[in-house]
């Protein structure tokens, strides 16, 4: 299903930011919240009843949202990185049981520093060492918070929070891990490239290509399995981001499709710069002008009309893959 018109656009755009909202209440007061365990749950259908909508509309959309703004960082890069969780599980084949896991880990691994999390987004200055002190125990923490004070019944979704910044270095194909240090390393990849993506105060966001190929160059050399996963699900340039074409013209991308560097992009100027009447709907994986390079959000000062450009989308989504 994909976007036909304005009020659908709305209608999706109001369901995401529902969502985001909801996980920031969530995560803002998690102990004011009566059965916590099975509201993480609650998110966690919705999060996948939209994706089921249109996958390629909720990557945009979420794109969109996550590399535009910095304002309540915690909840929207939990969302990113669940999302992703979501689909990097169905690349890799996790069991069942071990992709809830991840995804609520996703969802969860910063709840012992959300409002720290949202002010060092906003934040300029040097880190001071209450600060430093905080980011370095909120992994431990968080798995503590959400065993004893929230009575999460999953051992293995407590485990990923307490431990996922630890650094796994072992030489060892993600299938022979043991769950949890698979599932660290999963949450440590794609916590890694949200994080790049997403603007803060002090820094412009990245591409999404320079973020993945960063990730995938770490100091474990097995990362590239969960970064290969991570562009075949989504994408080297995923829906909602800008990519440069050689012809000059700028482009966002809309859908994904059989190749993964070769998406369906709206093609938003001319070669001069100049915003066009009406984008246009461009298949890279068909014919040039191919995408020279992709662009991360600040450099692109466009007002963009996102419901036409996923109305375009539509069209492409008839197209073969």
């Amino acid at each position: 299903m994909s976007v036909q018109d304005e009020n659908e656009y709305e209608d999706l755009l109001g369901l995401w930011s529902d969502l985001e909202a909801g996980l920031g209440i969530l995560l803002g007061s998690p102990l004011s919240v009566q059965e916590f365990e099975q509201r993480v749950w609650q998110y966690d259908r919705w999060m996948q009843t939209l994706l089921v909508r249109d996958a390629d509309v909720g990557l945009y959309l979420l794109f969109q949202l996550a590399t535009n703004s910095s304002a309540g960082y915690s909840a929207s890069h939990s969302l990113v990185c669940a999302v992703l969780c979501h689909l990097i599980a169905g690349e890799l084949k996790l069991d069942p049981k071990e992709r809830d896991s991840l995804v609520h880990a996703a969802l969860t691994m910063n709840i012992a520093m959300t409002e720290l999390q949202d002010q060092l987004a906003l934040q300029t200055e040097k880190l001071s060492q209450l600060q430093l002190e905080a980011i370095r125990l909120h992994a431990p923490k968080g798995g503590v918070m959400l065993s004893n004070s929230l009575h999460v019944s999953d051992p293995l979704w407590v485990e990923v929070v307490s431990s996922h910044h630890d650094e796994y270095t072992e030489k060892i194909q993600l299938a022979l891990l043991p769950p949890h240090k698979r599932l660290v390393r999963i949450l440590h990849v794609v916590d890694r490239y949200a994080a790049m993506i997403s603007p803060r105060k002090s820094r412009e966001g990245r591409s999404a290509t320079e973020s993945v190929r960063t990730v995938m160059t770490g100091a474990n050399a097995y990362n590239d399995e969960v970064g290969h996963a991570l562009v075949r699900a989504v994408g080297l340039c995923p829906p909602g981001t800008y990519v440069r074409l050689e012809d000059n013209t700028l482009a966002v991308v809309m859908r994904r499709s059989s190749r993964p560097n070769l998406p369906h992009v709206a093609i938003v100027t001319g070669p001069d710069g100049q915003v066009l009447p009406q984008p246009r709907l461009h298949s890279t994986l068909n014919g040039r002008p191919a995408i020279q390079a992709a662009l991360a959000t600040s450099v692109v000062r466009l007002r963009l009309n996102h419901h036409l450009i996923l109305q375009l989308g539509a069209r492409a989504a008839l197209q073969p893959a």
